[in-house]
């Protein structure tokens, strides 16, 4: 008997395929989770209807709520500059569901996520997807040995455009699906309105590195480092947000080369194959999604871990995951506590 299999399914083409490819090879049945809204149920129901499998929804509503959105509202009410997607899959995904998905009796949850997996060498290994471009490893660096050992990352192998052709090929409805967008619970987009409604406000001051008053804000919660436009001030010179000082409800604003740093240091640090390296360990790092990896030292601080860079990073900014990785391998991440900019305007240890 072949293995059984969970895919989650959120009625978009990438796990509607991983849907399709894993049934050629498995018994599978589909699930997917009730979080914010039923955007995306009806289009899962109907994929598993066209495939024949199975289908499960989960109400992790009130799950959602606590570990994500109020989370995402927190940080940014203290500051700070959260990535719920991260959080949202340690928590939900990868915790609730994978929970869930098991006590249905399956041997595997499989997402439509844009990584591999790897066990080659007598462990688990989290790899980069063979797209760059949609690689999703960033997100995921919160997985260790007994989640990836009943996980199945399918898309990995292939890059966006050979996977709506894949779709489109099995007769998938939602082939030509648009990109899901990137905060699930902000259906506009429009994160600022989003808190701004959840947030009571709090106007503080807005100074320059030398304390001097230069305007008004109108809650901490609308802004991040390295924030130029919207500060409502007059100034010779470009300033940006270099410091965000919450128990003083102030901004600090300064010119762009205070907005470099060469080190930071991350708490909440997880490790894939579990186990800390226990002095300097060279790695490349990104400290934003988006951004470039670049070369730095990983280094344990008690319950910390720092990481120095060879060259300094524009806007390290708490809150945001930083992910180590060495070549194709993700090696684990943390949450960016402070960064050392070596400046008057430095958020230091």
């Amino acid at each position: 008997m072949s293995d059984r299999v969970a895919v989650a399914m959120s009625g978009g083409v990438d796990s509607s395929l991983t849907a399709a490819l894993l049934k050629e090879r498995y018994e599978v049945i589909g699930v997917t989770m009730r979080l914010w809204s039923e955007e995306g149920v009806d289009d899962a129901m109907g994929v598993c209807q066209s495939l024949g499998i199975p289908f499960h929804v989960f109400d992790f509503e009130p799950q959602f709520q606590a570990y994500v959105v109020d989370y995402f509202c927190e940080e940014y009410r203290l500051g700070r500059t959260p990535n719920p997607c991260t959080i949202c899959n340690q928590k939900i995904k990868f915790g609730l569901l994978l929970k869930q998905a098991l006590k249905l009796g399956v041997d595997y949850l499989a997402t439509g996520h844009y990584a591999r997996i790897d066990c080659s060498q007598g462990n688990y290994r989290l790899l980069k997807a063979i797209d760059h471009v949609k690689d999703q490893s960033y997100f995921l660096y919160g997985l260790g040995q007994e989640d990836l050992k009943h996980l199945l990352f399918p898309l990995g192998e292939y890059r966006k455009a050979e996977v709506r052709r894949m779709a489109e090929e099995r007769g998938l409805p939602v082939y030509n699906k648009g990109e899901s967008q990137e905060i699930c619970f902000v259906p506009d987009g429009n994160y600022r309105s989003f808190l701004t409604q959840r947030i009571p406000p709090a106007p503080g001051e807005i100074i320059d590195l030398n304390s001097r008053v230069l305007g008004r804000h109108q809650g901490i919660a609308g802004y991040t480092i390295g924030q130029r436009h919207g500060l409502g001030i007059a100034s010779a010179e470009r300033l940006y947000v270099v410091r965000i000082d919450a128990g003083a409800n102030t901004l600090v604003v300064g010119p762009e080369e205070e907005l470099w740093g060469n080190a930071l240091l991350a708490s909440s640090v997880r490790f894939v194959s579990g186990e800390a390296p226990q002095g300097d360990t060279e790695v490349r790092a990104k400290i934003r999604y988006k951004s470039p990896e670049v070369k730095a030292v990983l280094s344990p601080r008690g319950e910390f871990f720092e990481l120095r860079f060879y060259e300094p990073q524009r806007a390290i900014t708490p809150g945001q995951a930083v992910v180590f990785y060495r070549g194709e391998e993700v090696l684990g991440g943390g949450i960016i506590e402070s960064a050392n900019q070596d400046s008057p305007a430095a958020n230091l240890y």
